[in-house]
């Protein structure tokens, strides 16, 4: 009687991890020590991105709709359903309207305590936004370092081992050292180029959010401010150019 095999095991295949580690082995031995901590530098700088992603998301930093209906019913002075609109939202510029409603809802608000509240609770939002940024902007301006220093360390010993053979001069170790010495600096700038560029658009999305934040709470101080203030006076340019008419 014969027994098949589980459909949920899978053929095991020795060869191919095998072939992988002795790659790997090999790459770490061109590239030395710097190559491995470049390649943590960049697992570590992924990690970092796809968590800010994520806490980005969770917050729905890009969704201003009910702030704007919230500063909407404001403006024509229903406080409770301005209130009612961002009351129990995530994202930052929502949370930071609702605490700057509420404060002027109450009777005998202090105005200057209030500010002071919105300006500690809007700094530590964006404290939490910049979390790990500045992780992120060292290893992007390490990597390339990095690079450069397995490249000059490589080029060092291509020079020993070019010394080593004195008289008989092989071109090949030479070029061969030459080719992994800058095989760091490529990696280095390969993980550089891109944390960098992640890095600047997180920025600029915290940055954006900054300013979102510092427009909405001035628009729930300046309420009324909006509309022009009638007036019955002639308007000066309009005084100077009949006064001209008359004189000529």
């Amino acid at each position: 009687m014969t027994v098949s095999s589980s459909p949920l095991e899978m053929p095991s295949n020795p060869g191919i991890l095998d072939s992988a580690q002795t790659q790997l082995h090999d790459l770490l031995g061109i590239g030395g020590p710097v190559l491995l901590v470049l390649g943590l530098l960049s697992v570590v700088a992924l990690a970092i991105v796809l968590l800010k992603l994520w806490q980005f998301h969770r917050l729905r930093l890009d969704r201003l709709a009910p702030v704007r209906e919230s500063l909407r019913r404001w403006q024509q002075s229903d406080a409770r359903a301005a209130i009612a609109v961002v009351a129990g939202r995530t994202q930052p510029v929502a949370q930071l309207v609702h605490l700057a409603l509420v404060g002027l809802h109450r009777p005998q608000v202090d105005m200057a305590l209030l500010r002071e509240e919105l300006t500690r609770v809007a700094s530590l939002h964006l404290e939490r936004l910049r979390s790990h940024l500045r992780a992120l902007e060292i290893i992007g301006t390490l990597s390339p370092l990095l690079g450069l220093l397995g490249t000059v360390l490589g080029m060092i010993e291509a020079f020993r081992q070019l010394e080593t053979a004195g008289s008989q001069v092989d071109p090949a170790i030479l070029s061969g050292g030459i080719w992994q010495a800058l095989l760091t600096t490529a990696v280095g700038l390969t993980v550089a180029i891109p944390v960098v560029i992640a890095h600047t658009w997180l920025e600029r999305r915290v940055e954006r959010c900054a300013h979102q934040m510092e427009d909405a709470v001035t628009l729930v101080f300046t309420r009324g401010l909006k509309a022009p203030m009638p007036t019955t006076e002639e308007p000066q340019s309009v005084r100077r150019v009949r006064e001209v008419g008359h004189a000529a």
